[in-house]
């Protein structure tokens, strides 16, 4: 597959998560060593990490920046970066899979796709796959062990209405009270069609909790019972991504499933870690705007952070 194929129709804001001073267990290894390098944070000072992704003009990654390639606008003033690193950060993932009836035809494609993101994962990533339609299924708990993951994806189950909303707040519901960074992939080819969830809800926990969304949308033709008919993802896929920091890709074709949730995997470990000390807890939301100083290169990070005094 062309590589300008994968590259996302809209490119996201970044996300990261508001800790406490950065530890071993949240930044690993090149976290110690960065933390060893930078002035050393009091436990009281909340701490604003965001995950950059960098592409060229060609839409390929760029593993090369240096700190001072970027800026960090705080509500349009400039961030001091406390903490900066371009070696691959650990994560947590909930892969969510639509399997409505418009993907009966495809749902082994699909598994065969989502097999690739989880193959990639590393010893110091943790993931769980879940599936929705009429229910909300989830394989119970996060593990790094790849061959049970993709086990669990042939135990999911397939049904009829899409409750993409619903599907969001599980997996932020799974990733609550988790360390580290936390990841949320979900996959779909309509539009919501039952949750009890509004989507405003998901957007503002999904930026208040702190976890970046990566989402595939797919076109897909089924037949209804009546006709045979063309699905188009949800709008709001786009929406969430940009405003937590992943990568919203669209696909009109199948065949790209399998190389976009490897693209995925790819941008997680191409990541740069932003972090920064905000200037005000006040408790409302923040706008961030992260920048890169090169010529013909774009940064998706994402666009805001609830500047609370605890992380959510």
């Amino acid at each position: 597959m062309k590589v300008p194929a994968l590259v996302p129709v809209v490119a996201a804001a970044l996300a990261g998560l508001a800790l406490a001073a950065p530890d071993a267990a949240t930044l690993g290894e090149a976290g110690v060593a960065l933390q060893e390098q930078q002035p050393v944070f009091r436990a009281s000072v909340r701490t604003v990490p965001v995950y950059a992704t960098v592409l060229d003009a060609n839409g390929r990654l760029v593993p090369d920046l240096e700190q001072a390639d970027f800026s960090v606008l705080d509500n349009g003033k400039p961030a001091d970066i406390a903490l900066f690193s371009s070696e691959p950060q650990p994560f947590t993932a909930v892969v969510m899979l639509d399997t409505s009836a418009s993907m009966t035809a495809n749902l082994k494609l699909l598994n065969r796709a989502a097999e690739q993101f989880l193959l990639r994962l590393l010893p110091v990533d943790r993931a769980q796959v879940g599936a929705f339609n009429d229910k909300i299924q989830m394989s119970g708990e996060f593990t790094n062990n790849r061959d049970e993951l993709i086990a669990d994806l042939n135990d999911l189950y397939f049904g009829n209405p899409t409750r993409l909303n619903d599907a969001i707040g599980a997996s932020l519901d799974a990733l609550k009270g988790v360390d580290g960074r936390r990841v949320v992939l979900v996959f779909t080819d309509g539009e919501d069609t039952s949750s009890r969830t509004k989507f405003s809800t998901v957007m503002d926990r999904s930026r208040d909790e702190e976890v970046m969304v990566y989402s595939i949308g797919l076109e897909s033709e089924y037949f209804n019972g009546v006709r045979v008919v063309r699905s188009k993802p949800s709008r709001d896929l786009r929406r969430i991504s940009e405003e937590t920091g992943g990568g919203y890709f669209e696909l009109s074709q199948t065949a790209d499933l399998a190389p976009t949730f490897s693209r995925v995997a790819t941008e997680l470990r191409s990541q740069y870690l932003i972090a920064f000390t905000p200037s005000a807890l006040d408790g409302k939301v923040h706008k961030l705007d992260v920048r890169v100083n090169r010529q013909g290169m774009t940064v998706r990070a994402r666009k805001s952070y609830l500047a609370a005094t605890e992380k959510s």
